[in-house]
């Protein structure tokens, strides 16, 4: 049997494994596989922490295990921290912990390089059996990935088990021109622009047909086609620009986002991949909003959640963070849209949780009018704070409010980040972040309130760590997320470091 028969043949056992996809469903004798590859390449300063982003996934382990006869089976680069291990259970002080973590097993490659996962665990046969050996029933198996591609494929058909990600014939939608063509025939509005380009003289071509009919236009983004987390962005500015050689000199000179990435590095990479030109749409007040969504194995769909995304880098446009829920404002707006494009690909075959990413701009507190910017078929950083925030709550997204109802009839809202970072912050430990945790941030169980850490073993290693902060109102949890920084501060005030500067993000102002 041809390869592509076997995963198909695997992918039907997704049907009946659907109905308990969700944290309230019944006793299935399920297994979930927990591999967390990036699978992206990131830039080299965040490189030496990327073992760090496998714990993400932790804040969803009491929803895996929900189900009494339900297992887990979490594999990761390095060992897990015991005391991490036991902070999230603690996080669920009425759960029967000897029972959910007989449930439970970790499995290491013990390799902490900075390459994908999945390709580590590729190249280890007896890490894949072992694996094989603790699966229950592989029938009631699945992998749940951050992403997709054919190392993950390659990983379920080694295993026999199903995989529950984005099939990779619609990885074309996932870049940025194919989500613009997507775009287009759905009817969503997105940003004027021009696809396909390569070379410096592409880019200046492609200013040429934009300034046609955008005159006034003074700023364009060139976008890697891969691109992740706006790190493959760059700004070319245009304010006085002349002819076409006055504007091949701005393109030579065009700004990363990637403040790590010199133009010379950006135009070799855009050469390499391709990717986009557009008109940088502005407004007298923009946000940057998103969608949730994921798709079922029989044509199912859902609407997961909305958030404001928090950008920072050298021109505002990378990924740091996240408010949920997106502002009342045009949160309906942005979802109307996104359904367009989520029940054409769920029609494609989707499968699994993906998003799409807008920007919306107004004049003078007139209408607000939404920009598709790219679609992500994968998890994001928008994925495990709603993870933790369902885990904890025991809670429902309303899809018609789009709000979120905790199990006590209260909203809840949230401000999340991976990038609560300084230089200082390396003379903390794990332990000493998670003595944190467990007193002056805890989280409070009875009001299903508080703050909860990810990325923890990260706080030593890069000077950064990872927050959900989660209160009853919006302003309750960005006051919430503040008072991390401020902690955090204050742990490492006594500590001499030369040079070290208490640089948090700025993401709360």
């Amino acid at each position: 049997m041809l390869e592509e028969e076997r995963f198909a043949q695997l992918q039907t056992r997704l049907r009946d494994l659907w109905p308990t996809m969700t944290t309230r469903s019944a006793p299935a004798n399920r297994t979930v596989i927990v591999v967390h590859s990036l699978g992206v390449e990131l830039p080299p300063h965040l490189q030496h922490v990327i073992p760090a982003y496998e714990e993400r996934f932790l804040c969803a382990i009491m929803s895996l295990l929900r189900q009494p006869d339900g297992h887990v089976i979490y594999v990761t680069s390095v060992p897990m921290l015991p005391r991490l291990v036991d902070y999230y259970f603690d996080l669920v002080p009425s759960a029967d912990r000897a029972d959910a973590r007989s449930r439970l097993q970790f499995l290491s490659v013990g390799d902490g390089s900075s390459r994908p996962l999945t390709e580590k665990v590729l190249e280890r046969p007896r890490m894949i059996e072992r694996i094989r050996r603790l699966l229950p029933n592989p029938e009631r198996a699945l992998i749940l990935p951050f992403m997709c591609g054919p190392a993950e494929v390659q990983l379920a058909l080694r295993l026999g088990v199903a995989l529950y990600g984005a099939p990779l014939h619609l990885k074309r939608f996932g870049t940025k021109v194919g989500g613009r063509e997507l775009f287009e025939q759905e009817g969503v509005p997105h940003a004027p622009g021009v696809n396909g380009v390569r070379s410096v003289d592409d880019v200046v071509e492609a200013i040429g047909q934009l300034r046609a009919s955008h005159r006034a236009m003074n700023e364009v983004i060139v976008k890697m086609d891969s691109g992740v987390g706006g790190l493959g962005n760059g700004i070319v500015r245009l304010a006085g620009a002349g002819d076409a050689k006055d504007i091949a000199g701005r393109v030579r000179a065009v700004q990363p986002d990637d403040t790590d990435l010199l133009p010379e590095a950006f135009l070799e990479q855009l050469d390499r991949q391709g990717g986009v030109v557009e008109l940088r749409v502005s407004g007298a007040e923009f946000q940057s909003p998103s969608v949730q969504m994921r798709s079922g194995p029989s044509g199912e769909f859902e609407l997961l959640s909305t958030h404001d995304q928090i950008l920072g880098g050298a021109n505002g446009m990378t990924f740091l963070g996240c408010r949920f829920p997106a502002h009342p404002t045009y949160r309906q707006l942005i979802t109307a849209e996104a359904v367009k494009i989520g029940r054409r690909l769920t029609r494609e075959g989707m499968l699994g949780r993906f998003s799409v990413d807008f920007v919306v701009v107004r004049q003078s507190a007139g209408r607000w009018h939404p920009y598709a910017i790219e679609i992500n078929l994968r998890s994001g950083g928008t994925t495990h704070p709603m993870l933790a925030m369902l885990s904890l709550t025991d809670g429902t997204y309303d899809e018609t409010t789009g709000d979120f109802i905790g199990v006590d009839g209260r909203q809840r809202s949230y401000v999340a980040s991976d990038h609560v970072e300084s230089s200082a912050y390396h003379a903390l430990t794990p332990d000493d972040l998670l003595d944190l945790a467990e007193t002056t941030l805890r989280w409070d169980s009875e009001r299903m309130s508080g703050t909860v850490f990810h990325l923890v073993s990260a706080i030593a290693a890069g000077g950064r760590t990872g927050v959900t902060a989660i209160d009853e109102s919006a302003g309750g949890a960005e006051r919430r997320f503040r008072a991390v920084s401020t902690a955090l501060d204050e742990a490492v005030r006594s500590v001499t470091m030369p040079g070290a500067t208490l640089r948090t993000a700025g993401i709360a102002e």
